[in-house]
This record gives structure tokens, C-alpha cells and sequence, in this order.
């Protein structure tokens, strides 16, 4: 008896290559109109009765029962006794996780400016950091205390004043990891509730959790679509889709690694991604195999199984440079380039959300402790997005000083642009500051 191959091959020479590509890259994550309505609702709820209507939905969702919202909340010294108390050897993975994502975002810190004309007009720009942020970090099954340190050490590195952090804790359960994340990345206050309430107290406020400026973090279809529907009440990071993997070869690593690499991302969910591009044909076979052996070894093989049937590829291109066509068409959240001058193909990669370059780089390394972020843009945004960073936590603010002798100059140009548009007022506001002869 004879099984359907786990994942699908792809050659660019075939003639219907460019509609199967379309098929597998199309993602609608965010469109199910009845969820919808659905969290429209719980948001005209919170808006509505706030501490009550987010203490009902906490009971009803995640079966965690209280009488009043202070309940809800833990303090810092509970986050610094989780940090305290885990086992040395996470406690040290996480610190050195910690001082690593620290150290490169402290790289993207951008500084105010500002320049002087010959006639004394001053411009610059002058850089402000948010005033309050929220963290929405998933709860329950899923626990990712890298999460945190990615969505919170940039907020902190950016000056941010204030920054909560929101968690569901199903059942009560708290994960202690999580929490120790939290003290580590500078979180003042966390708040046990999830879901579309938690991103809509956090956009409106409530009695007891504060109103904030700007949401990230990532979260299951109902928490993207209460981040979409707040988006303009707040900002938001993105709106993020399923885990992607493009993994471009050129026949020179072992295949179990790249099989392991395809893998890494498939595990996440069913709807994840992953795509090998080569242009070895038996090199390919050769993944293949590996993808097969490997497979019922797996923890997840059920979950990694259905995504390489569903969405996963081994692409034959006939070149490097036609891989490289390949990689700004799908424009990858996580690119692997495993070939021999990684450096060199990467010059011609214009849009991947985070380039992993070379055969010893593990796109896992990229998720946990190397240093640039893990939020990255999915579903092709990388085409017109970056990566979670410091200046996503600050806002820009033009400067503009102009001396008697520039708003002399300057209102001149103003004045003549002004009534061209029939704004007199625009115009004459701009006159009076004129020289007078």
C-alpha cells in the first residue's frame, strides 16, 4: 500500500508552477465575518461596562472565576519571585536570551536631530517614546516566554514609561516562565485576562486597567481581529499570520538539518508554512527522504504532517539567480540562505523579514536568543514591513524655527502655493510675517 508524499513537489518548469505557488502563498487569516460580529460585541461590552463586562468574560473563556478586578492583576515583586525562583538552568537561558535581545535593539536607537540654514531658520526632528504600551503574550497551551522579551525589551529600550503586559491564565494556571520573562523585560504590571476583552480593555481602559497608546503581541483570530477592529482608537504592531519558512539551498547542507529547519516552523500550527527552493534536483530527493525518516520521530508529527501537506513545497528552480526571484515573490518572514556565499545572495534579497545566513544559522536561533526580533511581518507584508523594533515603540516630531529672514523667504513660497489653492487665510497668515519694504 502506497502513501501520498508528505509534502508537495514544485518545479518552475511546470507549466501551472505560477497558480500553485498563488495557491499556497494565499492566506485570509483575518476574514471570518461571524467572529467578526462577534468580537464586536465584546468590545462594545468592555466599552460599555468595563471591569465587570472583563471579569465575566474571563470567567466564561477561560474558567477563571473572581469578584473583583484586582484579582486579576500580579504585581512586580510576583514576577521577580517567578524569576527568582526557576530552575538555574532556564533562569541563566533566559537571562543570556534577555541580554541579547537588550543588546541589539539598543543598536536601533535613533536620536533626535536638528540643523541650522544660513538665514537662522532651524529643522530637525525630535524623537518621543510612547507613553503607555500593552503586551498581549498567548496563554494556555501555548506559552512563549521569548515572546515577551521580543514584544517588551524594545518597548523598554525605547523609553516607553509604562508597559503592560495581558496573559490568559486558563483554569488559573500560570506560567511561571512567562512571569519571569515579564521582571526580566521591564513589565510593570501584568493582567490575567486574553482574548478579544483583554485587547479591548487595553485600547478603551477599564476601571482597573489602564488605557494604553499602542498594542503588540501576538494572539489567536479573535485577538487579530480586536486588534484590527482598535486599530485608530490605538496602534498595533501588525496583524500577523501564520509562522512562515522559506529555506534556499544549494545542495550543500545536509538535508537532515534542512528537513529539521522545515520542521522548526511547521510545528506551530496546521495553517504554518514551509518552502525549500533548490536547484538540485537530488538534492531535493534527498530532503525528501530525510522529511519521511524524520517525521514519525516527532513530538508534533500530527501538526507537522498537516502543514507540509497543506501549505508546505520542495520548489526545483533552474538557478541561484531564479531562487533569488523566488525569495522577493514569496518575501518570507524567515528566509534561511544555506548556500556557500550567503552574504553575497543576500545583497539581492529585497524583501524577508529576517535573513538567516549560512549552514550553521538555524532559523531557531533567530526565535530565541540571537538578538534582532522575532516579530516579523507574514503573508507577503514584507514586501512594505520590518521587524518589531525600538522605533516602534517612539514617534517623530517635526521641528521648525524660522528667523525673521526665513519666514520672510518661505512665506513668499507659501503665499503664492496657498492662493493657488484658494486658501486666503493660509495665505495671509503667511504674509504677515513678510518683510515690509
Amino acid at each position: 500500500m502506497s502513501f501520498p508524499p508528505v509534502i508537495a513537489r514544485l518545479s518552475t518548469q511546470d507549466a501551472d508552477f505560477d497558480s500553485r505557488l498563488d495557491a499556497l502563498l494565499s492566506w485570509e487569516g483575518v476574514s471570518d465575518q461571524e467572529i467578526a460580529v462577534r468580537v464586536a460585541d465584546i468590545i462594545a461590552a468592555i466599552r460599555e461596562r468595563g471591569d465587570a463586562a472583563l471579569i465575566e468574560y474571563t470567567a466564561r473563556f477561560d474558567r477563571l472565576t473572581v469578584t473583583r478586578a484586582d484579582e486579576l492583576v500580579i504585581e512586580a515583586a510576583r514576577l521577580e519571585a517567578a524569576f527568582v525562583s526557576l530552575p538555574e538552568a532556564q533562569r541563566a537561558a533566559l537571562q543570556h536570551a534577555a541580554t541579547r535581545v537588550r543588546s541589539y535593539h539598543e543598536h536601533q536607537k535613533p536620536s533626535s536631530w536638528q540643523y541650522e540654514e544660513a538665514d537662522g531658520t532651524l529643522l530637525g526632528q525630535k524623537v518621543t517614546p510612547i507613553d503607555r504600551v500593552g503586551i498581549y503574550v498567548p496563554g494556555g497551551k501555548a506559552a512563549y516566554p521569548s515572546s515577551v522579551l521580543m514584544n517588551a525589551i524594545p518597548a523598554h529600550v525605547a523609553g516607553v514609561s509604562e508597559i503592560i503586559m495581558v496573559v490568559p491564565t486558563p483554569d488559573g494556571v500560570v506560567n511561571e516562565l512567562v512571569l519571569a520573562a515579564a521582571h526580566l523585560a521591564g513589565v510593570d504590571r501584568v493582567f490575567t485576562v486574553g482574548g478579544a476583552q483583554a485587547v479591548a480593555a487595553l485600547a478603551y481602559g477599564t476601571e482597573s486597567v489602564p488605557r494604553v497608546d499602542k498594542i503588540v503581541g501576538p494572539g489567536n483570530i479573535y485577538v487579530a481581529t480586536a486588534k484590527r477592529a482598535v486599530f485608530g482608537q490605538v496602534g498595533i504592531d501588525m496583524i500577523a499570520g501564520p509562522s512562515e519558512i522559506l529555506v534556499v539551498s544549494d545542495g550543500g547542507t545536509d538535508p537532515d538539518w534542512l528537513a529539521m529547519d522545515l520542521f522548526s516552523q511547521a510545528e506551530h500550527d496546521e495553517d504554518a508554512q514551509a518552502i525549500l527552493v533548490a536547484w538540485d534536483s537530488a538534492h531535493i530527493d534527498a530532503v525528501e527522504a530525510a522529511i519521511e525518516r524524520q517525521l514519525p520521530t516527532m513530538e508534533r508529527e500530527g501538526i507537522i504532517r498537516e502543514s507540509l501537506s497543506r501549505r508546505g513545497a520542495l520548489v526545483l528552480c533552474e538557478s541561484r539567480e531564479q531562487a533569488v526571484e523566488l525569495i522577493n515573490r514569496i518575501a518570507p518572514e524567515h528566509l534561511e540562505l544555506s548556500v556557500e556565499a550567503p552574504q553575497e545572495m543576500a545583497q539581492s534579497v529585497r524583501h524577508a523579514g529576517a535573513i538567516f545566513m549560512g549552514r550553521y544559522t538555524a532559523e531557531v536561533l533567530g526565535d530565541y536568543c540571537a538578538g534582532p526580533n522575532h516579530v516579523l511581518p507574514t503573508s507577503g507584508t514584507a514586501r512594505f514591513s520590518s521587524p518589531l523594533g525600538v522605533y516602534d515603540f517612539q514617534k517623530r516630531s517635526s521641528l521648525i524655527q524660522c528667523s525673521p529672514e526665513g519666514a520672510d523667504t518661505l512665506g513668499r513660497t507659501a503665499s503664492v502655493l496657498a492662493r493657488g489653492e484658494s486658501l486666503t487665510a493660509h495665505a495671509r497668515s503667511a504674509e504677515n510675517r513678510l518683510k515690509r519694504d
